[in-house]
């Protein structure tokens, strides 16, 4: 184990004794990287604070339940991109597209937006309807499942799919024109 991870052993292991200062570092050393997943998943800044704010709160509160203390990160982050979903779900309504729109979705197609200049991608993404930025950025980038999307999202897996793929065609779209114009 090197020195970091004692570091941060030692900082959880404050923090599960309710240590305030090992808390408040626990959240400054995290609250950037949690506040941009909230932004990339619901776009509106005020609600992205307020769910990184809860998700630090059931963090913090379940903090006894972190078996492993290295793991702390990739358990912040799935309580973050939980609360997320649990927001999104209040508000957005997703759709199923026809079967025949999306019949030519492949699943095990080569990521090609992994080839795309990561600032443009990303102002592409956030330009997509709220439904099909979700579940792209779910899928493409957290690298959930289709059936753990419709799972988490209480929708039907094909809706994630349809979602997914109508995400990759506004994408290549909006890619395609800031090329052409850019």
């Amino acid at each position: 184990m090197n020195s970091n991870n004692n570091i941060q052993t030692n900082l959880i292991l404050r923090a599960k004794q309710g240590d305030e200062t090992a808390l408040e570092c626990l959240y400054n050393d995290y609250c950037k990287a949690m506040y941009s997943i909230c932004l990339k998943m619901i776009n509106v800044k005020e609600d992205a604070e307020d769910v990184l704010h809860d998700a630090f709160v059931i963090a913090f509160k379940n903090l006894h339940q972190l078996k492993n203390e290295i793991q702390f990160g990739g358990w912040l982050k799935r309580i973050t991109i939980n609360e997320c979903i649990r927001h999104c779900k209040k508000k957005l309504i997703y759709t199923s597209l026809q079967d025949e729109q999306f019949n030519d979705v492949q699943e095990n197609e080569t990521p090609w937006w992994q080839n795309v200049n990561i600032n443009l991608l990303y102002t592409a993404i956030d330009k997509l309807p709220d439904g099909c930025k979700q579940i792209f950025y779910l899928y493409a980038v957290e690298n959930f499942g289709h059936k753990e999307i419709a799972t988490s999202l209480n929708i039907k897996e094909g809706t994630s799919k349809s979602q997914y793929h109508r995400a990759k065609k506004l994408l290549k779209e909006q890619l395609l024109n800031n090329i052409k114009n850019g």
